[in-house]
C-alpha cells in the first residue's frame, strides 16, 4: 500500500494506492487521521484502489467524524466499481461524501 499526501488549496489530498484490507486498513487509517493533523478538509483519491474490506469503511467512518469535530469534510473521489459496491452494500455511499 503507497500514499501521496497533495496540497490542493485549503485542504489536502491523498492518494491511495493498492488494496484495503484488514492487513492494511491500519495503515490507511493512520494515514487518513495523519492528514487531518495537517489539515481540516481531505479528499482520498481511491483511484487506484481495487478492493476495500469492511476495515478500510472504518477507517473512513473516523475520518468523517474526525472531518465533522474539526469543522472540516471527508471527500472520496475516483472510486472503482468494485470498491463502490462494498461502499452501496454496506450505506458508506450515503454516510461519506462520493464524487
Amino acid at each position: 500500500m503507497h500514499f501521496e499526501e497533495i496540497n490542493s488549496g485549503d485542504g489536502l489530498q491523498l492518494n491511495v494506492q493498492g488494496k484495503i484490507d484488514a492487513t492494511s486498513a491500519g495503515e490507511f487509517q493512520n494515514s487518513v487521521l495523519r492528514a487531518f493533523i495537517k489539515s481540516k478538509n481531505i479528499v482520498i483519491n481511491l483511484e487506484q484502489v481495487p478492493y476495500m474490506s469492511s476495515a478500510g469503511l472504518r477507517a473512513l467512518v473516523l475520518g468523517t467524524k474526525t472531518a465533522q469535530a474539526k469543522g472540516g469534510s471527508l471527500i472520496v473521489i475516483n472510486v472503482q466499481p468494485a470498491v463502490m459496491e462494498v461502499f452501496r452494500y454496506s450505506g458508506m455511499n450515503k454516510i461519506v461524501e462520493i464524487r
